[in-house]
């Protein structure tokens, strides 16, 4: 795993899997930039983000292109949605990061409330601020009734993500 170029402490904050040998793909296919990218020092990225505990076992927390930095520090979606769904009336949360002047990127949380549930923002707000270092709470938490999901049922982060920029992103 790697952080600052090198490899990252076992218990820390978690960092991007690299691996390499004979059975890792050379590159894309007619996309030299991309494969350039791709690579660091021979090691392919593979845009999985892990943290490995002290006993060795490493755990998948996010993706690399679902991370977003804001203010310099690392926020990982996957963390706050699972701090945002320990609510019994939250069904489901997807954060995403979207572009922000002072701060780089900062957060916004959209959630489905269950069926029959109430929660208000300040709820939500309240816990997330209980449970998550302050730069990680999201500015914005936006209610919806679902999703954007793909026929497979995966959240459509890249359709969130537009989204929250064209409404959010003037605020």
């Amino acid at each position: 795993m790697l952080r600052d170029g090198g490899p990252a402490p076992v218990g820390e904050e978690p960092a991007e899997l690299l691996v390499r040998g004979p059975h890792v793909f050379a590159g894309y296919w007619g996309r030299p930039q991309e494969t350039a990218a791709g690579f660091v020092d021979g090691w392919f990225r593979t845009g999985d983000v892990l943290r490995v505990e002290p006993d060795g076992w490493a755990h998948v927390v996010d993706r690399v292109k679902d991370v977003y930095i804001s203010g310099g520090e690392n926020v990982y979606p996957a963390e706050v949605e699972a701090v945002a769904v320990q609510l019994d009336a939250v069904a489901n949360c997807a954060v995403v990061g979207i572009p922000d002047e002072r701060w780089g990127e900062v957060g916004a949380a959209y959630v489905e409330v269950r069926e029959g549930a109430e929660l208000t923002e300040a709820q939500l707000r309240a816990h997330l601020e209980a449970h998550l270092a302050r730069y990680k709470v999201p500015r914005h938490l936006v209610f919806v009734p679902d999703l954007p999901r793909a026929a497979t049922g995966k959240i459509r982060r890249v359709d969130l993500r537009r989204r929250a920029v064209a409404e959010l992103g003037s605020r």
